[in-house]
């Protein structure tokens, strides 16, 4: 139930921000790195977003980060932004954004798993282990790829990739708790989007992405797509993110990870000719599907002491 002035309307308002703006950030990255290297284009989105988001914050007077939170900024942005976006975006070359999508939609099974693996948590409810289960066939199907695609050993590197940023994400997810961070949640995504930026540049220069690159040669609809990447992709949705946060429960809030892959195949479909045939269907069918499950899984664990980190 929405807590005291927040309205139905606002609230629907909000989850069909979130799951609209946070599935189309995969075809604006696939968009935007057409005419811009995408370390390069990466880099330029958080960083810009980071700072923007900053500025925002300090003039409304919150405080900086400490060194040690600043720290923690530098490791989160790391594993989540160069490891976890940076991939993403990268592969993106090859495999398409709806592709994309459904395999970073394993993430939540994968903060399943990771602790059970490490011996840090006990074995998974059953739900949750078949849930695993189907995620990984899903996984399986789509980095099987139709034939035309399998002939070309750039498509399995980069589904190869995108699942490296899905373990990246969970990983850098489960480290942060706990971790020194700023007590206003909004500071502590700038300072990750800053750090995170950072180091996505510095794989620019490292990787060439910015030898030949010329400004010349963005075109308008990069470009346009590198805006919405920062404004509303990043801005927008990250603070709508944290309005739901604070206005729901957390479970409802994580919603968007099993909305938001199938919002990013019909986008996909629709505005970028993108295939959508049985085998990616079944793929999204099984990977959404196993997501429902863990997080139904972990709801009926922590029923009775609901956790709200």
């Amino acid at each position: 139930m929405p807590q005291a002035g927040a309205s139905r309307a606002a609230l629907t308002a909000a989850f069909a921000t979130l799951y609209v703006v946070w599935g189309s950030t995969y075809l604006g990255m696939a968009i935007a790195i057409e005419t811009i290297p995408p370390f390069l284009m990466a880099g330029a989105r958080f960083l810009t977003a980071g700072g923007l988001l900053y500025l925002w914050l300090r003039m409304r007077g919150v405080r900086p980060p400490t060194p040690e939170q600043w720290r923690t900024s530098l490791a989160v942005g790391a594993m989540l932004l160069l490891c976890g976006n940076g991939l993403v975006v990268w592969a993106q070359q090859w495999v398409p954004s709806g592709v994309a999508a459904l395999i970073i939609a394993s993430t939540p099974l994968w903060m399943v798993c990771l602790p059970w693996l490490a011996r840090r948590a006990p074995r998974p409810a059953p739900l949750a282990l078949v849930g695993i289960a189907i995620g990984m066939a899903g996984v399986v199907l789509l980095g099987i790829g139709p034939l035309e695609v399998r002939s070309d050993p750039r498509y399995l590197v980069g589904v190869g990739a995108i699942l490296l940023a899905a373990l990246t994400w969970a990983g850098g997810s489960l480290w942060s708790r706990g971790r020194a961070q700023p007590a206003e949640p909004l500071m502590g995504t700038a300072a990750q989007m800053l750090c995170g930026g950072a180091l996505l540049f510095f794989a620019a220069l490292a990787i060439g992405d910015t030898r030949d690159f010329v400004f010349s040669a963005v075109s308008l609809r990069s470009a346009l797509a590198l805006v919405y990447l920062i404004v509303v992709g990043a801005i927008i949705g990250f603070g709508t993110y944290m309005y739901l946060l604070r206005n729901t429960t957390p479970a409802a809030a994580s919603t968007y990870a099993f909305v938001n892959p199938l919002v990013a195949v019909a986008l996909g479909r629709w505005l970028h000719d993108e295939p959508l045939n049985a085998r990616i269907a079944l793929a999204a069918t099984l990977v959404v599907a196993a997501v429902v499950l863990v997080v139904l899984s972990g709801r009926r664990r922590s029923a009775p002491d609901p956790d709200a980190a």
